[in-house]
Parts: structure tokens; C-alpha cells; sequence
């Protein structure tokens, strides 16, 4: 196989052959006066790395890794169920890579370097950087390295560069996930000589200085980045890995106030709006051009820490989720949009994902559990949210923490800056009761028990372990969806995650995106902007 990889052949390969003035700090003109040449986009998060491998960098910095970094391959792109265009998982494509072949056996797979590819610097993209990037990944620890695992990419003896052009992978078992795998934004290819040149003995992989100064042969290179303040990305003219941006320039301005985005979208000040509440997607519908988006794999929930002695107790996490008001926080925080994720069947009977619990509101059946646990009388718990995601999160936590009261349980909402969000919730794992919204990037439910249910793994903010579930998970993570026992085991790995209940679902959410004046907007599973389709409209 070369080349783009079909939704028929990947089907199969996963059988395992393969194969303005309210922004006083800003020096830019506004949108309208920038001409075609420049593109202004705002976002209510805020970028605290250029480095995704960072410890602790957080979901917004993701797109630096998209933006400015190449892949050996990509997805492919498809229109969008919300309007406008979206990736495809279904088809893998070049993007450092011109071609690849995987062997019969699935276990060997060999990708052909283009050979016009260049790093901002003007040196050629080699195997050796592909190599060395890879051995980065894999072995840094924490996402990026469970990541790569996910794939079947543990170790840097598994890479190998035969010469300039030729990087080749040794699997140890074939698996569906190991080329798409590629294709999200961890595995990016770093200019070796560059990160090298500025490591130490105790940063041999350069993390303080790549955090801050990308080294990249993507589409964009970063020409400004003011944290809190604005990101300024500047076209690479030399790009092989697809067709050159239309803009020149992309401003990224960082907006807290969702109040000002709005008003700086309505106004045209600016040309796109990133990630905007569901109530201005409902209410600007008619005014702009707002995409919403399905997120696959994706759901909004509510953690209960194992760590925290009431949650480890059964009867008290069912409570919880009886006593959650899921249609008025649906109504409420969601505007009604997206999917419901709550009142579904007690029969398992397919492997649809995500998919609705069992659980509803239901105040005495809330009670009733309670009532059997040894915390009868209810208990205090802090409440932690994200101040970047408050849209949905706040009147999410306020409605829970009114009917938990009832319970008497009390709890005060703790917000926490989302620069520190994902520290404090998914790497230190600290937060008793807390809201969370993990979206797999690779579509498939193992995928999305691998990050979230297996002990330590990133997403896993609850803390949660279970044997069974770690056994299942590493048994269906690379086996086809064709196998017989496929299907059996994902029904149970379903039926344990709602009896254990150590993630409640709420609903599964949408990305809102509001264009003035911007074309060609793709959405992505890993949520963040890709400006490299964008244009002037």
C-alpha cells in the first residue's frame, strides 16, 4: 500500500495487515483593515507551551504541535454533520511522508521521507529527525509517551532511519491503531540538529528550549507569542507537507470574556471566533456563520476521585448520579446541544460510543443509596471546575451542588485558572468531585477506556482502577473490530464502567466555531484550531 489509505483498506488494516481597543496589548490592525494577506482569530484559552511533549502543557497548546509541526501522514477531510468540513478518520494521507508500505504480517512498517521537505532553516528533513523525534516521544513520560503506546510505539528500539529517506517501525503485534496513530498531533517531527544543538546534559530532549522556540518544518512557523496575550503565526513559504495557507499571517488573540469574543466576531473585528459558549452558537446563528460540530468520542462528566474515602464507597457514587438534574443542566449549559448521555437501557446490546447510562434523576433512588452507604448523613467535598471552560462548567457544577445539598452533601465550587487545569486535574490527580471532558482521538471505545479507566493513564482523573478493566482494555486496544471476541468484550468493559461509576456521563458535546469575514474551517478531534485550510472569504 502507498500513498492515501481508502475507508475500505483501513476497515481492513485494522484486521492487522496494516495495512481591537478593548485588546489594548495588541500592535496588529483589526480583521477588517488586514487585508487577505492577514487572518484574526480569537480564543477564550490560553497557550502555555509550544512544546505538546511538556509536562503539564495544556489542551490549547495542542494546536502549536498541529500548526507548526509535521506528521509522516494525516486524515483525510470530509463535510462536517454541522456544516463546513471536518477530518476523516477513515482515510490516512502524506504529509512528511510521500508513501508508505506495511508487511503482510503487519508488524513492519516503512514510510518514504519526501524529498523536497525542509525545517524553517532551510536543512532537509531526514529519517535521522524522524527517528530522534520518535525516540522523544516514547520516552519523555506522561501523554505524549501513553500516546505513542497506544499504537504499539513503546520503545526507540522500534525506530529505524535506513538512510535520508527511509524511517521504518518494527511492531511487536500488529494492531488497528498503529497508523492512524501517526496522524495525531504527538508524533510531530522536531529539527534534531536544532533541539541537539540546545540540550543539556540534564535536558537531553531540549524540553525548556523547544517550550519556547518551536524548531518545525510545518506550514506555520510562530513569529510572536505573548502568553495570555497572543500568538502570531507566520506562513513557511517552503511547506511540502500540503498545500500553502492562504494567509500570511494568523494573529491568535486570547480572550477570557466570552462577552468580548462575541462582540468582536459580531462586529467583524475579527474573522473567526474558536470554541464559543453554546448559548452565543444558538443566539449568533442567524447573524454569522456558526459551525457546530459533534465531537466523536467525547463526553462531558462528572469525576469522582477513588482517593476521596466516599467516593470509594458504591452506594454513594450511584446516589450522585441519581441526584444529577441532567435535563436542566442539558437545557441550561448545553443550550440542547450535542447529545444526551443519561437514561439509556440496562441492556448492552451494541458497542455504540459514546452512549447513554442507565442512570437518571431520581431523588429517592438517590437517597435510597445513600442511605446504604456509611456516609448516610452526607459530607462536605470541594467542587473543582476549570475558569476556561466555566461556559458549561459553572452552571453545571451550581445545579449539582443544589441538588447534592438535598443529599446533604455540601460542596463549594472551586475554580481553578486553566493554565493550572490540567496540572491539578489529570496529572496530579488531586480533585475529590470535578468536572472533566476527555475526547478520544482515535475512534474507538477501547481507545477511549485505555486513556480513561486504566490506572494512570492521563485522563483518568478519578484515579480509578479495576482489574478486569486493565485486562480488557490491553486485549481489545490492537485487536481488529472483526474479531469474534471484540464485540463480548467491549460490552463488558461498558457494563463495569456503569457499575463502578467512577466517571458519570452528562452529555456528549459539541465545538462551537463562529466565522465573519473566514472560509474553509475544519474541525478536529483533538478540539483545537487548524488554521492551515483557513482563508479570507
Amino acid at each position: 500500500m502507498t500513498g492515501t489509505t481508502s475507508r475500505r483498506d483501513f476497515l481492513k488494516y485494522g484486521s492487522g495487515v496494516i495495512g481591537a481597543s478593548m485588546l489594548p496589548f495588541l500592535k496588529a490592525l483589526p480583521a477588517r483593515a488586514a487585508g487577505g494577506d492577514v487572518l484574526v482569530a480569537v480564543t477564550g484559552q490560553t497557550i502555555n507551551s509550544l512544546d505538546l511533549h511538556r509536562t503539564g502543557t495544556n489542551r490549547a497548546s495542542y494546536q502549536v504541535a498541529v500548526n507548526c509541526y509535521d506528521r509522516l501522514v494525516s486524515f483525510g477531510t470530509k463535510e462536517a454533520p454541522g456544516g463546513g468540513l471536518s477530518y476523516d478518520y477513515s482515510v490516512i494521507e502524506p504529509e512528511l511522508a510521500e508513501s508508505w508500505t506495511i508487511s503482510d504480517d503487519g508488524l513492519t512498517m516503512t514510510f518514504k521521507i519526501k524529498p523536497e521537505a525542509k525545517f524553517w532553516d532551510g536543512t532537509k528533513v531526514t529519517a535521522a529527525d524522524v527517528k530522534w523525534s520518535f525516540d522523544r516521544a516514547v520516552s519523555v513520560g506522561g501523554f505524549p509517551t501513553v500516546q505513542m503506546k497506544a499504537g504499539g510505539l513503546i520503545a526507540p528500539e522500534q525506530f529505524e532511519a535506513v538512510d535520508d529517506e527511509t524511517f521504518v517501525i518494527h511492531l511487536e503485534r500488529p494492531s488497528k491503531l498503529s497508523l492512524p496513530d501517526l496522524a495525531v498531533p504527538v508524533p510531530f517531527i522536531i529539527n534534531s540538529k536544532v533541539a541537539m544543538a540546545n540540550a543539556t546534559a540534564e535536558d537531553p530532549w531540549a524540553m525548556e528550549y523547544l517550550h519556547k522556540t518551536p524548531a518545525g518544518s510545518g506550514a506555520f512557523k510562530v513569529a510572536k507569542w505573548a502568553p495570555g496575550e497572543q500568538l502570531v503565526y507566520e506562513r513557511n513559504d517552503d511547506w511540502a507537507g500540503g498545500p500553502l495557507p492562504g494567509p500570511k499571517r494568523v494573529i491568535l488573540r486570547e480572550v477570557p470574556s466570552p462577552a468580548t469574543r462575541r462582540a468582536l466576531i459580531e462586529r467583524g473585528d475579527v474573522q473567526l471566533s474558536f470554541d464559543i459558549p453554546n448559548k452565543d452558537a444558538a443566539e449568533l446563528a442567524d447573524k454569522v456563520t456558526v459551525y457546530s460540530t459533534p465531537i466523536e468520542n467525547c463526553m462531558h462528566v462528572v469525576g469522582l476521585n477513588t482517593t476521596f474515602e466516599p467516593f470509594q464507597d458504591p452506594d454513594v457514587r450511584k446516589a450522585i448520579a441519581y441526584a444529577i438534574p441532567y435535563e436542566d443542566i442539558f437545557q441550561t449549559a448545553a443550550y440542547g446541544r450535542g447529545a444526551p448521555l443519561w437514561g439509556g437501557s440496562t441492556e448492552i446490546d451494541d458497542i455504540a460510543w459514546p452512549r447513554k447510562s442507565p442512570y437518571y434523576t431520581d431523588m429517592d433512588m438517590a437517597r435510597s443509596h445513600l442511605e446504604k452507604s456509611a456516609f448516610a448523613k452526607g459530607f462536605d467535598v470541594p467542587f473543582s471546575i476549570s475558569l476556561s471552560l466555566a461556559d458549561w462548567m459553572e452552571p453545571t457544577a451550581l445545579l449539582i451542588q443544589e441538588s447534592l445539598a438535598g443529599l446533604g452533601i455540601t460542596s463549594e465550587i472551586e475554580k481553578i485558572p486553566g493554565a493550572n487545569w490540567r496540572t491539578a486535574a489529570l496529572v496530579e490527580k488531586r480533585l475529590p468531585l470535578h468536572l472533566e471532558n476527555f475526547g478520544g482521538w482515535l475512534n474507538t471505545p477501547d481507545y477511549y477506556f485505555f486513556w480513561a479507566y486504566q490506572k494512570g493513564h492521563l485522563f483518568n482523573s478519578s484515579n480509578y482502577e479495576n482489574p478486569e478493566i486493565e485486562a480488557l482494555v490491553d486485549e481489545t486496544l490492537h485487536m481488529s473490530m472483526e474479531d469474534p471476541q471484540y464485540m463480548p468484550n467491549i460490552k463488558r468493559m461498558f457494563a463495569i464502567a456503569f457499575e463502578d461509576l467512577p466517571r458519570i456521563p452528562l452529555w456528549q458535546p459539541a465545538l462551537n466555531v463562529a466565522a465573519n469575514g473566514a472560509e474553509g474551517y475544519e474541525f478536529w478531534f483533538h478540539r483545537q484550531l487548524d488554521i492551515r485550510p483557513l482563508k479570507g472569504a
